[in-house]
């Protein structure tokens, strides 16, 4: 597990130190021609640039950090120094925007300057777009390879950066079209109005960088996680229900605390065998996850048993119902769970199926209004 992750820790701190590298590059390069050319919007993507280099040095730095092992001060790793560098990237990325805007609507309206739209100034742009290419590329892959936010925040700005050139080019094209034709100067404003175009393109995708990332920063669970987990260990055996299924993540990592109701008359040493299957099967499915199972006792008090006997009858005499058999009935902290397995005829459909699980939740549920029902069909 160690060299894994020192492979991967190398992978991603490779990935961002190219980041840097372009960056510097592409940072240089424009600035120099948005200067000689007075280009607002090869300036904008200068300035642009420029953060971008701070971007990818924060970025450079976080993944070095967050690399670092779980200990006293911080027990679930330093994953979240991944998430504050995308948040402060997030913020970079909002503060050129509004640079941006003011200064296009000062040339647009206020204090219009001309613009050469050279061959260079077509060149930088060009080899602008093929930098960001490539670059957007390896982080994209890296960040999803290792689950890397502060990566992917760095490969989402560069792919942005794409399109903003394009725009620009287009900006230039058109003033050079109003310089080869006079009667159509008005084209001139074309370049302030690319570098409106970067900072629109620019916001969208910050707004959206930054929401992913404060919602990470929360605790938030990630969509549709917890149902594959809770698919995953009810369909191992010795496993009546589980429930009350916890997610967070650290940067890369994620961390669950899962609760199983298991049958309470069996040793530790069983509870303990079925515990460490679960665990397996469930880093099998997802690698990345640091899971705790907290196995729950079912007992079966005299009251379960009149219940068991009343579901077992009200379920056989349901139309299509062939057996019903293995109810597992327990409580929980969230209240009566009801595990029943019932045969049903196997060349059906799915839907059909599907449908008659429906009709059996519902009649138990007149039985017991209160509780967890589960049905799992069996094809005969």
């Amino acid at each position: 597990m160690t060299v894994i992750t020192n492979v991967a820790q190398k992978e991603k701190n490779g990935a961002a130190l190219s980041s840097v590298i372009a960056a510097v590059g592409l940072t240089s390069m424009k600035l120099v021609i948005g200067i000689l050319t007075g280009s607002l919007g090869i300036l904008a993507e200068a300035a642009y640039s420029g953060l971008d280099l701070v971007a990818a040095l924060v970025t450079f730095f976080a993944v070095k950090l967050s690399g670092k092992p779980a200990d006293k001060e911080h027990t679930y790793g330093h994953g979240k120094i991944e998430n504050l560098s995308a948040l402060f990237e997030t913020i970079l990325l909002l503060v050129t925007c509004v640079w941006i805007i003011y200064e296009s609507i000062d040339r647009l309206f206020f204090n219009p300057k001309k613009v050469e739209a050279t061959f260079w100034a077509f060149l930088v742009m060009i080899i602008s777009i093929a930098v960001d290419f490539t670059r957007s590329r390896i982080l994209i892959r890296t960040a999803k390879k290792y689950n890397s936010q502060a990566l992917e925040a760095d490969a989402l700005h560069f792919s942005t950066d794409i399109y903003s050139s394009s725009v620009v080019i287009l900006g230039l094209a058109l003033v050079k079209i109003g310089d080869i034709f006079p009667s159509i100067s008005w084209l001139g404003h074309a370049d302030a109005i690319a570098a409106l175009g970067v900072a629109a393109i620019v916001i969208v995708i910050s707004l959206q960088l930054g929401k992913r990332t404060i919602m990470a920063l929360l605790d938030s669970a990630p969509a549709g996680v917890d149902e594959q987990i809770i698919k995953i260990v009810e369909e191992l055996p010795g496993v009546i229900d589980c429930h009350h299924v916890r997610l967070r993540y650290s940067g890369a990592h994620l961390f669950a605390d899962v609760h199983v109701l298991l049958a309470g008359n069996q040793s530790l040493d069983e509870v303990h065998v079925i515990t460490d299957s679960i665990e397996a099967k469930v880093k099998h499915a997802m690698p990345d996850i640091d899971i705790v199972v907290h196995p729950e006792p079912v007992d079966d008090p005299p009251e379960l048993t009149e219940k068991y006997h009343a579901i077992q009858q009200t379920v056989e005499a349901i139309p299509g119902v062939m057996n019903c058999h293995e109810i597992n009935l327990g409580y929980s902290e969230d209240g009566l769970a009801i595990v029943v397995h019932v045969d049903l005829d196997g060349s059906q459909s799915l839907q059909t199926a599907h449908s008659m699980t429906e009709v059996i939740e519902k009649k138990i549920l007149e039985i017991q209004p209160t509780a967890h029902v589960t049905v799992h069909p069996e094809p005969v």
